[in-house]
């Protein structure tokens, strides 16, 4: 084939291909020394003709059925199969030697969040101007409770009765000063659609002395039975559980397990009903004989205070443990107050109310707050004890057009309007601890790992895990002065993300764990992620 000589200019006009289409020749019919067709090209100068041949039908047959072109093919076809299959090994190898997911464990409502405690009906929100909070009160406010990402509310007790008087005790009618039973199911279906579960508290004698009226009482087979109808009727009306006061005095019988199962009875796989059992006993040892006696009900006590001033870190990591060792594999709850036992802000120590909140909510089990803890309520002087929620910093803090009996100096200066536009308030601390407890696993059902011995006299420290979510570090200045403690665990990196702080100075960031410094009083939670 001859070669064109240098610097010759092809002129595109005179390419031409051969007359015929070489693709629509027959490759047998090739002119002659020709095949697969040919391309002419022509030069200024002189022509020359360039031709691409390729091999011919019985050419590529021939070479295709020699032995070194099926070994070939063998060859490639072994080769594919063989990285295929490495390809599966390799993944299967991967899935078998990753770390197992835990199982979730299954969990009702009332596990997945904290419960919001109305026991004071008529001093949380007066909605017809006669300076008692009612239950269509409560339906105005169900926005606020929203907000604060509870998952239950408990209210009342609601019933018609005289105190200490059985007879004229009636468990299936509303009290009138509280409102109608329409007021009620309109409540019910306002908190639903807020997917708010509302539970109802039918302690007997709330008015009186004694929540089952006297110990001869107790055991009166028709109160019991009249209790045990009053618990259909309710849950026959759409509550999602029941509250019973006074669990104490019902030791040695077999009714919570009875009433238990009537409460289950009325549970679905769309709504769970629960039945909580109270006690305001303090004594640890009587506590700990209640929870191993009310296996069958969720028993609710206010645990977490001391006759101290302070708790030292190991008084308080004793009690929880002790607790938590009695319940074994039952489900705990906490709670700061509540109750007649009063507000949280009423019953520690001004600076330590941020730390105790953040105490509540990382706790494993079920955080119970009163109505105003999350604003710092407090407990008004003599009778009555209840103040009227403040929701503005009107004269009568938005609760009723009419005066109340809540004058007192203690609550002057706290509202929800006023905490709602401040981002470093209790009220903002409160509803991001509610929030983080309803959302991060750890919080919700993981493992609860105390760093023991405490990190320092004053600090108490512990861990909620759950598997490859992300962990909490909490760890509570209980003392009055700053402190810089290490905290070490096989679990901890040496650094780690500072996510809250009862602090409200303190900014979020890395932290260093092997030299924490934790001002008076402060709480600090702390995030840091799985490894492998």
């Amino acid at each position: 084939m001859s070669k064109p000589t240098e610097g010759v200019v092809l002129d595109l006009k005179d390419v031409e291909l051969n007359e015929m289409d070489p693709e629509k020749q027959p490759m047998a019919t090739a002119a002659a020394g020709e095949t697969n067709g040919a391309l002419k090209v022509k030069v200024l100068d002189d022509e020359v003709e360039t031709k691409f041949t390729g091999l011919s039908k019985e050419e590529l047959l021939k070479v295709a059925g020699t032995a070194a072109w099926v070994r070939t093919r063998w060859a490639l076809l072994i080769l594919f199969w063989a990285g295929w299959l490495g390809m599966l090994v390799g993944a299967v190898m991967i899935i078998v030697q990753a770390p197992r997911c835990r199982q979730l464990p299954t969990q009702e409502w009332w596990q997945k969040g904290a419960i919001y405690e109305i026991g004071a009906v008529e001093a949380f929100q007066d909605s017809n101007d006669d300076g008692v909070g009612d239950l269509a009160g409560i339906k105005q406010r169900i926005d606020d409770l929203g907000a604060l990402k509870v998952k239950g509310l408990v209210i009342g007790p609601i019933h018609a009765t005289v105190a200490d008087k059985p007879e004229e005790t009636f468990l299936t009618q509303i009290d009138k000063a509280y409102g109608t039973m329409d007021n009620f199911t309109q409540l019910l279906e306002t908190a639903r659609k807020k997917s708010i579960m509302v539970v109802l508290d039918l302690t007997p004698n709330y008015k009186g002395g004694n929540p089952w009226f006297n110990n001869g009482t107790v055991t009166d087979s028709i109160l019991l039975s009249r209790v045990k109808d009053a618990l259909n009727f309710w849950l026959e009306k759409g509550v999602a559980g029941i509250r019973l006061g006074g669990a104490e005095q019902l030791q040695g019988l077999d009714v919570l397990e009875e009433w238990n199962n009537v409460t289950a009875n009325y549970s679905t796989e769309e709504k769970s009903r629960v039945l909580i059992a109270v006690t305001d006993i303090s004594k640890t040892v009587d506590i700990l004989a209640l929870v191993n006696q009310t296996s069958s009900a969720f028993l609710s006590r206010r645990y977490l205070l001391s006759d101290s001033e302070r708790l030292t870190a190991s008084e308080l990591s004793q009690k929880i443990w002790e607790y938590l060792e009695a319940a074994g594999q039952r489900w705990t709850c906490w709670s700061v107050g509540g109750g007649k036992v009063g507000h949280m802000a009423s019953l520690v120590q001004e600076d330590l109310l941020r730390l105790y909140n953040i105490l509540l909510f990382t706790l494993p089990g079920t955080p119970f707050t009163n109505y105003g803890d999350e604003i710092g309520l407090k407990d008004l002087p003599g009778q009555p004890a209840n103040p009227t929620m403040h929701w503005d910093d009107t004269e009568t803090h938005g609760f009723s057009s009419k005066s109340s009996h809540d004058h007192a100096d203690v609550n002057q200066n706290i509202s929800v309007k006023a905490e709602s536009a401040d981002k470093d308030s209790l009220l903002s601390l409160f509803k991001a601890l509610s929030e983080r407890k309803g959302k991060e696993r750890s919080l919700v059902h993981g493992d609860f790992i105390p760093l023991q011995p405490p990190p320092s006299p004053h600090v108490y420290a512990y861990m909620r895990v759950w598997d490859q979510n992300d962990r909490f570090l909490v760890a509570l200045n209980l003392g009055p002065e700053k402190t810089t403690v290490a905290l070490r665990h096989e679990q901890l990196p040496e650094s780690a993300t500072l996510v809250l702080s009862s602090d409200p100075q303190r900014q979020e960031g890395s932290v260093e764990l092997h030299k924490l410094e934790l001002a008076p009083s402060e709480g600090v939670l702390i995030k840091f992620p799985y490894t492998a």
